[in-house]
């Protein structure tokens, strides 16, 4: 991997957490993200599933895990499957994990650590003497799953084999561990922040009227990929122009124009963490009035929009506060008056007009990382902070994001380092 190692008492740490919260004789299985097909015989780049990377750090293929916490025998109590490797192997695709080594990455000791062609050999010794089987699936709210995954799959096959045993939801225990964030993790995400704070500031110096959109793109993988980073943390959205007003436009295809603001939605990703930043910046290096009246309106809600965010805080309560800050600020701008303000439907708030989506959400392994907007906010969490206002008619479109972790006393800004002031972004882009 590209990425320094992790320290092993991390996912230890975190397979204890997990192991807490288990009911008595519960049995976890855990598996490794299939690699995807593109055409003929090409496929995907492999991305581990997270909750085997948060509990193992291994970042291999075909790989499982099974935990028993409770079991009679101890060397039954954690198990690691890994695909065995061959010269075949070594030559085609590289060298892969012996059991030294996962022992090294995980933390789990060589004598439980195993080839996938021995998985049902040992589980056999372990499944029969559980009472609740933990199997994962993705529930994350907003997920569209249209192909059938290998924890689906595994899921019916174990129905099959097994089918008197009871079955358990991991994924709202792994959503629960998951979103408060351990010592250790914070600062992988706060690297993947600097290579981020890097590449931004590439771009300030790069940025002029008549480059492209995707050359603008190429000199973020550029920083990225020479700074350990896998690549974006997501399809970055380089948005020039009108382009700026479509909230996931990926085509980054069109010429940056002089008058224009480019609206860029642009992280990387540090051992599978993630960043998540926005900025908006004039395409030739100057505001406009109106667009610094524009930017400066989303730049206030983001401020308060951030010391809104700390413990105790329940989500809808959050994003309703943010949004009649951004009611004030549309007025200001002239784009909504405040008679019809009054008068408005509540579920139906007037600003969405222009600022249609939500302020914040989780951070970490996922870009939109998993947790439960019913839990109040706590310490460990992180967040990101994301207001915009889109005015389509104008051509213009602003929004701006940083990423931050709430401590007890309130929240630390993990991106207070990269530029985000309008006289920043100016004089950064006139040098």
């Amino acid at each position: 991997m590209r990425y320094l190692p992790i320290d092993n008492q991390l996912f230890i740490h975190n397979r204890q957490r997990l192991a807490n919260l288990l009911k008595t004789k519960s049995l976890v299985v855990v598996n490794a993200n299939d690699i995807m097909p593109t055409n003929a015989d090409g496929t995907m780049t492999f991305r581990q599933n997270n909750d085997l990377f948060y509990l193992t750090g291994v970042d291999q293929e075909e790989t499982c895990l099974v935990l028993f916490p409770d079991h009679p025998d101890p060397k039954f109590r954690e198990a690691l499957f890994l695909r065995e490797t061959s010269e075949l192997i070594e030559i085609w695709e590289g060298h892969k994990l012996t059991k030294a080594e996962a022992e090294q990455v995980t933390g789990i000791s060589q004598k439980q650590i195993y080839w996938t062609h021995q998985f049902e050999q040992v589980f056999m010794q372990m499944v029969f003497e559980a009472e609740h089987i933990y199997l994962n699936t993705n529930e994350h709210t907003r997920a569209g799953v249209q192909v059938q995954t290998r924890d689906a799959r595994y899921i019916d096959e174990f129905r099959q084999k097994y089918p008197l045993h009871k079955l358990e939801r991991l994924a709202p225990l792994m959503h629960y561990l998951r979103a408060i964030k351990q010592p250790q993790e914070l600062p992988l995400i706060q690297t993947a922040i600097d290579i981020t704070d890097k590449m931004f500031r590439r771009l300030l110096g790069f940025i002029k009227p008549g480059v492209w959109e995707y050359e603008i793109e190429a000199e973020m993988m550029h920083e990225f990929i020479k700074n350990r980073s896998r690549g974006a943390a997501y399809s970055p959205i380089i948005a020039s122009g009108a382009n700026a007003c479509v909230l996931h436009y990926i085509d980054n295809s069109q010429q940056c124009q002089d008058g224009d603001v480019i609206l860029l939605d642009i992280g990387a990703e540090y051992a599978n963490y993630n960043a998540d930043m926005t900025r908006s910046v004039p395409v030739n290096g100057r505001f406009t009035k109106r667009q610094r009246a524009v930017y400066d309106a989303v730049l206030r809600v983001m401020k308060e929009a951030t010391q809104m965010l700390k413990p105790g805080n329940l989500w809808d309560d959050y994003h309703k506060e943010v949004g009649k800050v951004m009611e004030s600020e549309l007025i200001g701008l002239g784009l909504l008056d405040r008679a019809d303000v009054d008068k408005q439907d509540p579920d139906a708030p007037l600003y969405k007009k222009y600022f249609m989506h939500g302020t914040s959400h989780f951070l970490g392994l996922d870009v939109h990382d998993v947790g439960n907007k019913y839990r109040k906010m706590e310490p460990g969490m992180v967040f990101t902070v994301e207001p915009g206002i889109y005015i389509p008619k104008e051509k213009l479109g602003i929004r701006l994001e940083n990423n931050v972790v709430l401590t007890e006393s309130g929240n630390i800004d993990l991106m207070a380092n990269i530029p985000l002031e309008a006289e920043e972004i100016e004089e950064f882009m006139n040098k």
